[in-house]
């Protein structure tokens, strides 16, 4: 993910220099694309979406806000500020990078600049890097011949603000890569339908969630503070 935001954010900076995209606007990007999924948990989805539900069913805790706090943790532990300083990532510019990771465009400072946010998770239309590489990823491993090209659509990708007043700059792309689209959420609907949400697939999930909840009982974990917490 970081590798493709790093891509096409590259593009645009090329193609578009009246965006006035900088390089360190660049590399927030990809250290967004980077983090944006520390704050998983075991097995992944299952741990947030259907573990901690199960046992905070008042929270409503995101994997993204964990990611958030994982790299606020490393940064601080790792005594990193004087290494964003020299990339001259400021304070500002660090938030910047939570807010993308969080997908918090409400938090963009400026409206002209919106169009980052849809590069990592874009909750528009649903276009982005984390979906291309989880596509490219998953359909590799379970053998799934795809026929979607990233690549292709980085070649007709522009920001644009569209025909009516109050839209804001946003992604777009040619209307001639419609199909390639079509491709990538029909492969999206068919990993959903023969990995992610198979019936076999779904028993051992609840069968990992049932244990885990047996588990919770038992386990405690040392916090930073020495003391033993669940």
């Amino acid at each position: 993910v970081c590798h493709l935001s790093g891509q096409l954010v590259k593009t645009l900076q090329k193609r578009q220099p009246e965006l006035q995209i900088s390089d360190e606007e660049v590399l927030c990007v990809m250290i967004a694309g980077l983090c944006h999924d520390l704050g998983h948990g075991p097995f992944s989805h299952l741990f947030d979406q259907r573990f901690i539900p199960s046992v905070c069913p008042r929270e409503h805790w995101k994997h993204e806000d964990a990611s958030v706090m994982m790299f606020d943790h490393m940064v601080t532990e790792n005594k990193l500020e004087c290494e964003f300083d020299y990339n001259k990532i400021n304070a500002d510019m660090r938030t910047f990078i939570k807010d993308l990771i969080q997908c918090k465009p409400e938090k963009n400072r400026d409206e002209r600049k919106g169009f980052f946010y849809e590069i990592i998770c874009n909750q528009r239309n649903g276009i982005d890097t984390d979906r291309w590489d989880y596509i490219a990823r998953d359909c590799l491993l379970l053998g799934i011949r795809s026929s979607f090209d990233h690549k292709r659509c980085m070649k007709y990708v522009r920001v644009s603000k569209g025909h009516r007043p109050a839209t804001k700059p946003q992604l777009c792309f040619r209307d001639k890569e419609s199909g390639d689209f079509y491709d990538m959420f029909y492969l999206r609907a068919k990993l959903h339908r023969h990995a992610y949400q198979h019936k076999t697939v779904y028993i051992i999930g609840e069968m990992i969630v049932q244990a885990l909840l047996k588990a919770d009982e038992h386990l405690q974990f040392e916090g930073k503070d020495g003391q033993l917490k669940k």
